[in-house]
């Protein structure tokens, strides 16, 4: 979940598993992002609305199993990222209305080996600013706005569960630059958020789980 500048509430809700197709429907709330406001009513300018039997509350859709949503430092750009199945996790740039795709495209396959789709892209549906075949199983996701780290000041920290690590995701605007591998010897990595003093925090997700504040050397 994330709240936005104005003041509403976007929440996640994957596909579940065994209903993708459902993705692709607007009756449902399956591999959705949804928007309310924060006493829970649903804002007047979200894009289905006025669609009859569309969820008045979704914002996007086309989702398979989202994991992390942030928000740049001015509230302009809305970050998600979300597993593919077997390869096809993806990073994109979330707008109003938009159709992501899933399971129409992807760049992924099936668990068992079988093809989901035979198509990558389709007029009308949107593509990733980045996708990672094989699989690094996105987690937690922050945007760094700190200034403990000025070179990494703009950038996407996404924390990896396979196998094990945190990309730092250079942009230039709504473009990807270069992705750079950190703390891949750390296990699992859960989380990774930016603390108020600009330091990074990240949540191992182990069987002694630990929590690693992350500051520059001395």
């Amino acid at each position: 979940m994330v709240f936005l500048k104005d003041g509403t509430l976007l929440i996640t809700s994957g596909d579940g598993f065994s209903y993708r197709e459902m993705a692709q429907e607007l009756d449902n709330h399956f591999g959705k992002v949804i928007r309310v406001n924060d006493d829970g009513s649903i804002p007047e300018d979200n894009p289905f609305i006025s669609i009859p039997g569309a969820k008045p509350e979704i914002w996007s859709y086309g989702h398979r199993n989202l994991q992390g949503i942030v928000i740049n430092s001015d509230g302009s750009v809305i970050y998600e990222h979300e597993h593919g199945p077997r390869g096809g996790d993806e990073l994109n740039i979330i707008e109003k209305g938009k159709n992501y795709g899933w399971p129409a495209i992807t760049y992924g396959i099936d668990y068992s080996g079988a093809l989901i789709s035979p198509f990558k892209e389709k007029e009308g549906m949107e593509q990733p600013i980045k996708y990672w075949v094989p699989s690094i199983a996105p987690s937690g996701m922050t945007f760094y706005d700190g200034d403990l780290f000025p070179d990494w000041k703009g950038s996407l920290f996404i924390s990896a569960l396979v196998p094990g690590d945190v990309r730092r995701i250079s942009l230039n605007g709504t473009e990807v630059i270069d992705e750079e591998i950190l703390f891949n010897s750390l296990g699992r990595i859960r989380n990774v958020v930016s603390a108020p003093d600009g330091s990074l925090v990240l949540a191992i997700d182990s069987r002694k789980g630990k929590i690693i504040r992350v500051v520059p050397n001395k």
